[in-house]
């Protein structure tokens, strides 16, 4: 057909060394492109829990996962419901709930609060960051806003290494309970996702940026630690 230009074949280097040459390009952009995956995964070694078995700490900090209709998705049900049962076992004092307010009409921290209500956590011990846009800004709000050095982070099993590995860096000294899911689409777009999210997560632990919204410092976790005492652990 006329007018149309066929794309060229790729064609390989002639020689030994140029071949060579070009495997080992291929090897270094391949260990390139999997290193943040590698940094995430040894920022989390050792970090990994259940709520039956994670050290005890005074907050847990809940990441927002979306609403469907003003309420939280299955996943951030999922979420809240782990973070619950470290309440309710005396696992965690307070509960700091972050996720996204950009909009009058969505506000995560708020459905998740409601949640977290009606399964028996008192409001008081429940506080809201509604500017956690992404794990990243979440994280460095956590230290610099609310005063959260330790935590025990709640999120699903595929996103728990980078929030470990993103809190570390915002300073937060932290142990992660990953939710487990069954292996449905959800799942896999979940997973594969982090994968390409590995790079910028990097990036933002390197060069460290504000978050989208810093603001002033809170006191609503010191607060919340400062009220009724709960239940023996």
């Amino acid at each position: 057909m006329r007018g149309v230009r066929l794309p060229r074949p790729l064609r390989l280097p002639r020689t030994v060394r140029g071949r060579r040459r070009a495997v080992q390009a291929v090897m270094i952009g391949a260990c390139l492109a999997l290193a943040p995956v590698t940094w995430m995964h040894t920022a989390a070694d050792g970090r990994l829990r259940t709520t039956a078995d994670v050290p005890a700490e005074d907050v847990a900090v809940v990441f927002g996962a979306g609403l469907w209709k003003g309420r939280p998705t299955p996943y951030l049900a999922h979420r809240l419901d782990a973070a619950a049962e470290l309440y309710r076992s005396g696992k965690v004092k307070v509960l700091l709930v972050t996720g996204d307010n950009s909009r009058t009409e969505y506000d995560e921290p708020s459905a998740m609060r409601t949640y977290l209500a009606a399964r028996g956590v008192p409001d008081d011990k429940v506080v809201s960051d509604y500017a956690g846009f992404d794990t990243w800004d979440s994280c460095v709000r956590a230290k610099k806003i609310f005063g959260v050095d330790r935590a025990v982070l709640v999120t699903q099993d595929f996103h728990v290494k980078r929030a470990l590995a993103l809190c570390a860096a915002a300073g937060v000294e932290s142990y992660g309970v990953g939710v487990g899911e069954p292996h449905d689409a959800t799942w896999y777009y979940g997973t594969t996702r982090e994968i390409a999210a590995a790079g910028k997560a990097a990036a933002e632990a390197a060069l460290r940026p504000d978050p989208h919204f810093l603001g002033d410092r809170e006191d609503g976790v010191t607060k919340a630690l400062a009220a009724t005492p709960h239940p023996a652990r």
